[in-house]
């Protein structure tokens, strides 16, 4: 359906915004892209390239409300300003991953969840093309979504899904839909109650139809208590370490085991390449999406055997002294760090706090009792953090740079202890993002 001249516009000029932008031009749409922030060079070099007309540091009114439909970027949350008005002049405002959809006939593999996505796509990506399949990888990972649809020919995409790109999805379909677990998070966008978040979450079985899947945790309270009042289309494919899922899969004494249409798979779970209880999920729903595609079982154990995580979760730095560092800056919200704090073995010197995002810190007492020496916080408002652990560690101590409190938990942590960058928070007080807090932490460890 050729759009010539038609107005188009995206807000947010980040990964998403800008291939969105490259998607809409090549559908002959006319296109402008507006930026309340300041565009990174590389996406403005990318623009004036490709002839597209945009702004920073700001909105013209007159420009966004003139067209027939916006893209906003996620992060932009329904009580900004331009987003009020483009719904008083009822434009429909949509993601990236709705307007990229229309223009794909590939098979949508979509994963969301609370915690666990990034490493859980990236797993699914690895399974998928080790066994050969034209696949993408995007989403909230990698290159964007609309950029990739304009420009590749895949017959599959593994897309990474947050709520806030499920908040602007409406005729989007997945043809296979993973929710890996709902826990508190970003409730500040969702009124603080936690039905709304989760609700959020379910958008990604919407559309479905009985040719669908849909793979979640059997294990995951706050999923079971919506999936109760949904009526799902999709066939559903559970998973659990603690009951016997069939079909879907379960653990047996330490065989993880997959059945799904008849196709069965075991592994040890001794030999997957991610290790920890929350791991075990995450691959057994990796592995329940390849044989929903009747993959091989070789290839499978191949891939699930050899994957190397991605940066910034749960990842090595390196031993200094006999001390190990963990550079888990990926864990934004508490559940995160509670997983990571899970998978510990040793005694742990803790680097926690940034961006509170009403935080509800009971969860990690008992690890943080169990396995926590000291606790160094590393962000401009650590009050909370102090009431919450003071009656369970000896130290707390504030910091504010990566370097600081890299140096002081070097020097509260002995031979054998490992400190972990583990922060429970979003890390926009001293950081840009998660990843830059990361690279400041390993940074600050090669200088020891």
């Amino acid at each position: 359906m050729e759009r010539v001249g038609e107005r188009f516009c995206i807000l947010g000029a980040g990964e998403s915004g800008v291939g969105a932008a490259y998607l809409a031009k090549q559908q002959g749409y006319d296109v402008f892209v507006s930026d309340f922030g300041a565009i990174a060079d590389k996406y403005k070099e990318q623009l004036q390239q490709w002839n597209i007309r945009f702004e920073e540091g700001g909105h013209t009114e007159a420009e966004v409300l003139a067209a027939v439909e916006v893209v906003k970027s996620p992060g932009i949350p329904e009580k900004a300003p331009m987003i009020k008005k483009l719904r008083e002049a009822g434009i429909p405002v949509i993601s990236e991953i709705e307007f990229a959809g229309r223009y794909t006939d590939a098979k949508m593999i979509c994963i969301t969840g609370s915690n666990g996505k990034t490493t859980t796509t990236s797993l699914t990506y690895h399974i998928l093309k080790n066994a050969g399949l034209n696949v993408g990888l995007a989403g909230n990972i990698g290159k964007s979504f609309a950029y990739q649809v304009a420009t590749e020919k895949f017959e599959y995409y593994v897309l990474e899904i947050s709520s806030f790109m499920l908040d602007d999805m409406y005729s989007f379909k997945a043809d296979v839909a993973v929710l890996l677990n709902i826990t508190p998070d970003h409730l500040d966008r969702y009124d603080y109650k936690m039905e709304n978040y989760a609700a959020s979450k379910y958008r990604i079985t919407q559309n479905q139809t009985a040719a669908d899947y849909f793979i979640y945790c059997a294990d995951d309270a706050e999923t079971l208590k919506v999936l109760e009042g949904k009526d799902i289309a999709a066939q559903q494919l559970p998973f659990s370490i603690e009951q016997k899922m069939e079909p879907g899969a379960y653990l047996d004494a330490d065989n993880l085991i997959i059945n799904v249409n008849k196709q069965h798979f075991q592994m040890s779970i001794n030999e997957l390449a991610l290790q920890g209880k929350h791991n075990i999920y995450n691959s057994m729903a990796s592995g329940i999406v390849a044989k929903v595609l009747e993959l091989r079982n070789e290839t499978m154990r191949e891939s699930m055997g050899n994957f190397r995580n991605i940066e910034h979760r749960l990842e090595s730095v390196g031993k200094v002294s006999g001390i190990s560092f963990i550079n888990d800056s990926k864990a934004t919200n508490v559940n995160s760090t509670w997983y990571a704090l899970e998978s510990m073995t040793t005694d742990v010197v803790l680097i926690l706090g940034g961006v509170d995002k009403g935080n509800d810190y009971s969860m990690l007492k008992d690890l943080v009792k169990q396995k926590v020496k000291a606790i160094v916080c590393l962000g401009k408002e650590n009050k909370r953090i102090h009431d919450a652990f003071e009656d369970d560690v000896e130290v707390i101590v504030n910091t504010n740079s990566a370097q600081e409190a890299t140096q002081v938990a070097y020097h509260l942590a002995e031979k054998g202890d490992t400190v972990l960058l583990s922060p429970a928070c979003a890390s926009f007080d001293l950081f840009k993002n998660y990843e830059d807090r990361g690279n400041q932490f390993k940074a600050a460890v090669r200088e020891l």
